[in-house]
């Protein structure tokens, strides 16, 4: 017997009262049964979605997949996903099937799934539905399609990106056949959709070890599809002191070694990318890469913009990627207020994060402590409230055209030149003396007959 939430039992208790069959089915039962929680909920039935409405009229709806046969209800304990039992036309493209059809029998709606362990359904009455015996694959492990692998590759080539997934996710073996028919199919993800596939690879890269996931995309060819830019990385050896891997290995255990982060996830997928494009070696034999944190930033913006992420995102992971490289500086604390400034507040210590991993995967006598310091440092600054953008300043805009300042580039000019002298010397952060040190600096600029500067420093 599977533990159902209430909300969920009543809805189905709701559906059969009314004389319909109702199941919690696919990812929500292969969860239950690993005692995961589920994020979501989906139940399947033979009542249409007009008559899931009339059920469910004093529930909030939302009908987006409608004509899918989906109907989402959305309630304060947790949102379902009621939809009516289907089955599939041939599919002609990899993509969909020529038609969509409702049914009225759970087992031709089981048997159009993608994997075993998702083609389980379970009615608190009856128990488990499982023709395909996804239970016996569940506990051992093992990902296999539902009947022939070549087929269901076929109907949708993105189920090959979602064997990966699973695998990667649960921690599963692909079975045999599963594995080589996703190798010999490979090759038609390009037929799908950007988004699709980015959806899968992004869950990938947030499983515990994506590095598993990474190789078998690697394995069957999809990598060098979907992100040929990490392939020259494969085998390239640093021939430096600092490294004992090559870039790829070294990559893939950043990857590992960093929190579930997206950005910070894939900052560390794409940090080293540039280094097989800015290789060289000196006259001793030892390999440099300078300059490979700007590359790899600019590298990373290309991937992710063909991926269609996010402005947001991009730009999280290009700062990261590029400012990787500075744990070899010495930061000063004027410094330190600079990079907070540069990173931003919200990520700074998903940096910090970054580079942790990133020194731990270069070799085993890798030492962190002075990333340790350099955080602390980092939250005294925050935590004091100390300046180091300009919305900290004592003064703004309207303080300075009021001076006798023009509106335009002068007033960031001079802010930004207030920000610099605060960042040396806090004390001097208050509304008098920094317009002092404004008049002092920049009177020539004034727009009015010059004000009588006076010493901020009395």
């Amino acid at each position: 017997m599977l533990n159902l939430p209430y909300y969920v039992n009543q809805i189905i208790y709701k559906l059969e009262e009314k004389g319909y069959e109702a199941y919690v089915v696919g990812g929500s039962v292969r969860d239950i049964m690993l005692n995961k929680q589920p994020s979501d909920y989906d139940i399947t039935t033979d009542a249409l979605p007009e008559e899931v409405e009339r059920i469910f009229f004093d529930i909030k709806r939302v009908n987006i997949g409608k004509k899918f046969g989906t109907v989402i209800l959305v309630q304060e304990e947790g949102t379902v996903e009621v939809t009516t039992f289907r089955k599939e036309g041939r599919y002609i493209d990899g993509r969909k099937p020529e038609w969509v059809l409702f049914s009225s029998h759970i087992l031709e709606d089981l048997s159009r799934r993608d994997f075993t362990i998702n083609s389980m359904a379970y009615n608190p009455k009856t128990g488990l539905v499982d023709p395909y015996d996804g239970k016996k694959d569940l506990y051992k492990g093992i990902i296999r399609t539902v009947g022939n692998p070549e087929d269901r590759f076929s109907e949708d080539y993105l189920r090959i990106l979602r064997a990966i997934r699973f695998s990667t996710q649960l921690g599963f073996t692909i079975e045999e056949s599963t594995y080589q028919a996703a190798k010999d199919y490979g090759h038609n993800i390009s037929k799908i959709s950007v988004e699709r596939i980015t959806d899968e690879f992004l869950k990938i890269i947030l499983c515990e070890k994506p590095s598993r996931g990474i190789g078998l995309l690697k394995e069957t060819g999809i990598l060098g599809i979907i992100l040929p830019e990490i392939v020259s990385a494969i085998g390239f050896q640093q021939k430096n002191p600092h490294h004992d891997k090559d870039v790829y290995e070294h990559i893939l255990c950043v990857l590992d070694n960093t929190p579930p982060v997206l950005q910070v996830r894939l900052a560390a997928l794409f940090h080293d990318i540039g280094k097989p494009h800015t290789f060289t070696i000196d006259e001793e034999g030892i390999g440099h890469f300078y300059d490979h944190d700007r590359l790899s930033a600019e590298m990373s913006r290309e991937v992710l913009t063909r991926f269609k992420c996010s402005n947001e995102l991009i730009e999280k992971v290009y700062i990261l990627v590029k400012e990787h490289m500075n744990h070899h500086t010495y930061f000063k604390e004027k410094g330190l207020k600079r990079l907070i400034r540069r990173v931003g507040e919200d990520e700074i210590f998903n940096l910090m994060e970054l580079q942790k991993a990133d020194i731990k995967c270069s070799n085993k006598d890798a030492d962190i402590e002075h990333i340790h310091e350099r955080e602390n440092k980092i939250k005294e600054i925050i935590e004091e409230d100390e300046a180091y953008k300009l919305s900290h300043l004592g003064i703004d805009g309207n303080d300075l055209i009021g001076l006798g300042f023009e509106k335009g580039k002068i007033i960031g000019e001079i802010l930004e030149y207030l920000l610099e002298k605060v960042m040396e010397n806090p004390k001097l952060n208050h509304k008098d003396a920094l317009m002092e040190l404004a008049l002092r600096k920049y009177s020539s600029q004034l727009s009015q007959p010059e004000a009588k500067v006076k010493d901020p420093n009395p």
